[in-house]
């Protein structure tokens, strides 16, 4: 059902946490699957200089996040931007189809953060 790469993201996820001090803070959730996604980044010089991500779901979403993340650390902010979740599924060869919304779900979590970020001017939120 699942690919070699899925089960390795989903048993050995990378960079889970959070980032404290992050100027980049996304968080998307499907209430039909209850998968939730909130991503950190710390954003210097338009470049992506650490992610991390909380995941609370499936297999499939906590694969794609640990995916997403690797894909986009040390890109700039517009290379993030481009990534989709198709990408995501090639990385990861292939989700069932009933999981492909994970894969969405992680192209919106980093998009958000983005987002966040360029709404902050790059500042950190004191607030958070």
């Amino acid at each position: 059902m699942y690919s070699e790469k899925v089960m390795d993201h989903f048993a050995n996820p990378r960079n889970v946490g959070e980032i404290p001090d992050a100027n980049a803070i996304g968080e998307v959730g499907n209430a039909k699957c209850g998968d939730i996604m909130k991503i950190y980044m710390d954003i210097e010089d338009n470049i992506i200089k650490d992610v991390k991500f909380k995941t609370f779901g499936c297999g499939a979403a906590i694969a794609t996040s640990s995916m997403a993340t690797e894909m986009v650390k040390g890109k700039s902010v517009d290379e993030a931007l481009e990534l989709t979740n198709r990408a995501v599924m090639e990385a990861l060869d292939g989700l069932p189809t009933e999981k492909i919304h994970c894969s969405v779900l992680a192209e919106e979590a980093i998009h958000s953060a983005i987002e966040d970020y360029k709404k902050r001017g790059g500042k950190v939120n004191e607030n958070k």
